[in-house]
């Protein structure tokens, strides 16, 4: 009798089905290529319902992926260009983004095995329908991760080898286009050069991710304005200009603050709150100049019941002291404030506790914008009138006691916060924003009684937004003068509104005009210009 064979049946998995990529990375990289694609901003799509839906982990991963590609992205391009053949090829942008997004894990957050980066970035790009090209991710991720590692063994030289090699067979020859067009996916992955990688530093962020790195690595070079550009990811008109402006060594302040994650500022509706956040685990930390700001160093402020309430806002600091610089209301005399560009009310809520007996008039041009401030404001009912107006084109005179006017700008004083602008920012966007700040300052002065006052306000660094703007509304409007904010700062003290060595550190950011300049990597706050004219007659 013959014995049966003893039968060994093995899975085999289909080559079509998909893998799985996590929820965090799908969706980062989902936003990501919006962002490059001119489709929409990051901010907006960070709190799209794709992303709220995802658990809390893989929403602060997928914040993580998003801010910090595009924080460091021209840094990040040119050391992918430098692993290609052909370093000036022009790449897909889904390959493009998944190679961006397994470049900055693998050089920026320790946290994350190496193998999940390079998986999870192959399978973006297959499933992204270039099936042909993940061997190329895969291929440069693979050489950037061992860069990284210099003891690796030799046997992962061969794998490498035997890897390209098989990228080389299994390419599809309908797939390859000359030089000038279309990337020869296989030829660049089987001709990857040999180029060290330096690996930069990052600042531990609040999303839970550590930076990459020991501390062993050799930084980047940053003491011509090229090599500052790309060892800090700024662009390198940008860092031209503040080097002409702010001179080398406080550019580097800034560009180093625009590649660290902001602290979370919030503002204490009252002194009884922070007793209450306590309790509820959140550490706090005095302001750097307000007495009613703090900054989070643990906890989530916005799961605790002060939040949902409004006794806690977050804020930060340097767009709280604007407001607080505008709520000049001796012995409550001042009736009638406009907000000017109010959206999305942070503002125009210090506006409205600090002048009690006020109304406010709150202009924002946009009705999203415009439907958003009034769900904010709704409880403080007849005491804010929100309108839809571009305050550029109001026509009232002398109907307001006093006006802030945070007008629309190119936001490079936020660049940690909103690191995109560096991107799609460009020189000649300047000129045409400042003529539709100067119109919008020249129409908050016209609106405003004899004697009434107009703070000015950019969160950019540029002077063309700022000094020049105001020289060019008073050159055209002889019944105004610009009032110094030295005064003003120690009224605020007094009022026990600044903090003695908030005072201190102001005064030295007066400039000789009287306006406020606050620099990010000075000071801990965003960017900020505020300037105060008064209407004379």
């Amino acid at each position: 009798m013959t014995a049966k064979k003893k039968v060994v049946i093995t899975m085999i998995e289909p080559r079509n089905r998909l893998a799985v990529i996590s929820s965090a990375r799908k969706a980062a990289f989902k936003i990501l290529l919006a962002v490059e694609r001119g489709q929409s901003h990051s901010d907006d799509l960070l709190r799209e319902r794709a992303v709220n839906v995802l658990s809390s982990p893989d929403r602060n991963l997928a914040t993580a992926l998003v801010l910090g590609v595009l924080r460091w992205q021209i840094q990040l391009d040119h050391q992918i260009h430098a692993l290609l053949s052909r370093p000036n090829a022009k790449l897909d942008p889904e390959i493009l983004i998944a190679m961006r997004l397994g470049a900055f894990q693998l050089l920026h957050l320790d946290r994350i095995p190496a193998r999940a980066v390079l998986s999870e970035s192959v399978e973006l790009a297959k499933q992204s329908g270039h099936r042909f090209a993940a061997g190329l991710v895969n291929a440069v991720l693979r050489k950037l991760a061992k860069s990284l590692q210099p003891a690796e063994k030799a046997q992962g030289d061969a794998l490498q080898a035997a890897e390209n090699k098989m990228i080389l067979e299994d390419f599809d020859e309908d797939h390859r286009s000359g030089p000038k067009g279309p990337v020869d996916y296989a030829e660049v992955a089987a001709r990857l050069k040999s180029c060290p990688v330096t690996k930069q530093l990052s600042e531990t962020n609040s999303t839970g991710f550590s930076a990459a790195g020991s501390g062993a690595e050799e930084k980047l070079p940053e003491e011509s304005i090229a090599e500052l550009a790309l060892a800090q990811a700024h662009p390198a008109w940008l860092v031209e200009r503040w080097v002409d402006f702010y001179g080398l060594e406080a550019t580097r302040k800034l560009c180093r603050h625009g590649q660290s994650q902001p602290l979370l500022a919030v503002r204490l509706v009252s002194p009884d709150v922070e007793a209450e956040l306590t309790q509820a685990g959140i550490v706090l930390e005095a302001g750097e100049v307000l007495s009613a700001a703090r900054t989070v160093v643990a906890g989530d402020v916005t799961a605790t019941e002060a939040f949902r309430e409004g006794r806690v806002r977050l804020q930060d600091e340097g767009s709280q002291l604007v407001a607080e610089i505008a709520s000049k209301n001796p012995d409550q005399k001042v009736k009638s404030i406009l907000d000017a560009c109010a959206a999305p009310g942070g503002k125009t809520l210090i506006l409205a506790e600090r002048n009690s007996t006020a109304h406010i008039v709150a202009f924002e041009a946009s009705a999203s914008r415009l439907a958003q401030l009034r769900k904010r404001l709704a409880f403080l009912g007849d005491r804010v009138e929100c309108r839809q107006a571009d305050a550029a084109t109001l026509a009232e005179d002398a109907v307001f006691d006093l006006a802030l006017a945070d007008v629309p700008c190119s936001g490079t004083g936020t660049l940690g916060r909103n690191p995109e602008i560096r991107h799609r920012l460009r020189p000649e966007d300047l000129p045409r924003q400042a003529e539709r700040q100067k119109a919008i300052l020249a129409a908050a002065l016209r609106v405003l009684r004899p004697g009434g006052r107009v703070v000015y306000s950019t969160c950019s660094l540029e002077p063309e937004e700022n000094e020049q703007v105001i020289a060019a509304v008073l050159a055209a409007t002889p019944k105004a003068r610009m009032v110094s904010l030295g005064d003003r700062i120690g009224e605020l003290l007094c009022e026990g509104i600044l903090t003695p060595e908030g005072v201190e550190r102001l005064r030295g950011a007066l400039t000789p005009d009287g306006n406020l300049r606050l620099l990010p990597g000075v000071f801990r706050t965003d960017g900020f210009f505020i300037a105060m004219i008064e209407r004379t007659a």
